[in-house]
């Protein structure tokens, strides 16, 4: 056994494909399965059950792809902890972050990241919560940026900022000319919302006290995948959103149509954090991002 098929292992594992398992590990079919063969002849099980149509892990194989895995991080560490004499913060840093924060939150931080820590490479992916934390528990990404409290997980977590909502509308709406928005305005407003599976559209009940998405009227079919299309809606009078402060940063939001204003209200924001395996080795490359993200917030959102 060695390193080599540890990561063949893997690939099949998350592929359920030779042919797309070999193509990402740059070998030959042949020599790919060659090796899972003689991986599953020296420990004596069956890792995976083949037929002409799927490719599924055993459940023996389960439970030795999780120890694949740890033990690929761990031999990354030792390369890592190698190059950590010359600069602690070198090389890939996988981060997930969700929709409702990457596309604000990646623009303010790339260059200077890169300004500071040159031998840093920043790989980031884009997934919902549910996504990103399974993908974490499973040693795909090295830490994920969300914006809702998980204690009850076995992840440590690195707070970054508090985030109030703004409430988004139309022109011509009433908010328009009223100097205060009330919890009463907000809780009967028509209120347009993210698609399932985004933590912003829970996040955006709970400040409007809504224990459950509205299923009848005009806004009980419209379902956003994007905050951008959320604002589309909304420009053109179909209800009135929440967004959060970060989304306000650059020109995207400009010309739409659209006028925000920040909820003076409790309860209206959310805290976005990073979280992390308490296992991973590279700490120092968390904290240099963090750091990172701190010195270059806007002041339309709470550093913590």
């Amino acid at each position: 056994m060695n390193l080599r098929d540890l990561q063949y292992l893997i690939a099949l594992a998350e592929t359920h494909h030779f042919g797309k398992a070999s193509q990402r590990c740059f070998v030959s079919q042949p020599t790919l399965s060659g090796q899972i063969k003689k991986l599953e002849q020296e420990l004596g099980i069956t890792i995976f059950e083949r037929n002409n149509r799927s490719v599924e892990i055993t459940t023996a194989g389960e439970g030795i792809l999780s120890h694949a895995r740890i033990i690929l991080e761990q031999a990354d560490a030792i390369r890592q902890l190698a190059l950590s004499y010359k600069d602690p913060t070198a090389g890939a840093l996988r981060i997930g972050a969700i929709p409702t924060i990457s596309p604000y939150l990646m623009p303010l931080i790339l260059k200077p990241l890169q300004a500071k820590y040159a031998q840093m490479k920043l790989i980031i992916s884009e997934e919902q919560t549910d996504t990103l934390l399974q993908r974490l528990k499973n040693h795909e990404i090295d830490a994920a940026i969300l914006a809702t409290q998980h204690p009850e997980l076995d992840f440590s977590v690195i707070p970054l900022y508090k985030e109030p909502f703004w409430l988004a509308y139309p022109p011509n709406h009433a908010f328009y000319n009223q100097e205060e928005i009330t919890q009463q305005d907000l809780d009967n407003t028509q209120l347009l919302l993210l698609s399932e599976g985004h933590c912003l559209a829970q996040q955006a009940m709970q400040a409007c006290h809504l224990s459950e998405r509205p299923e009848q009227g005009g806004m009980a079919n419209l379902r956003a995948s994007s905050l951008e299309t959320l604002l589309q809606l909304v420009a053109v009078g179909y209800g009135t959103t929440l967004i959060p402060a970060l989304s306000l940063t650059g020109s995207w939001i400009s010309g739409r149509g659209v006028v925000t204003r920040e909820l003076s209200l409790p309860n209206t924001w959310r805290q976005v954090s990073l979280y992390y395996r308490p296992s991973y080795p590279r700490i120092a490359a968390l904290e240099a991002l963090q750091q990172i993200i701190k010195a270059n917030l806007p002041n339309t959102v709470e550093k913590l």
